[in-house]
């Protein structure tokens, strides 16, 4: 198992999970308002895809990569990962 190689206690894996999480709902919300500026498209770009990066890197810390990556292409969530990834 991923979680068992791993040297972090659950304790740091929740810290880092809400860190990483917090982090891409901050970066999503201030691409979502950059929105509006001019030139705002390209940050919002940006921004944002570093806001959905985080959320994913965050359930890294819980999960682990590869349990994740298993989960995200389960055949009921492919159609959904597809479309976040394109």
């Amino acid at each position: 198992k991923v979680l068992d190689a791993s040297t972090l206690s659950f304790g740091t894996r929740v810290r880092w999970f809400a860190i990483c999480f917090i982090a891409g709902v901050v970066c999503s919300i201030l691409g979502t308002s950059l929105l509006w500026l001019p030139k705002g498209i390209k940050l919002f770009a940006v921004f944002y895809t570093l806001g959905n990066i985080a959320a994913l890197a965050s359930t890294c810390f819980l999960m682990g990569p590869l349990k994740q990556l298993k989960a995200m292409f389960e055949p009921k969530r492919l159609i959904a990962t597809l479309v976040m990834l394109v």
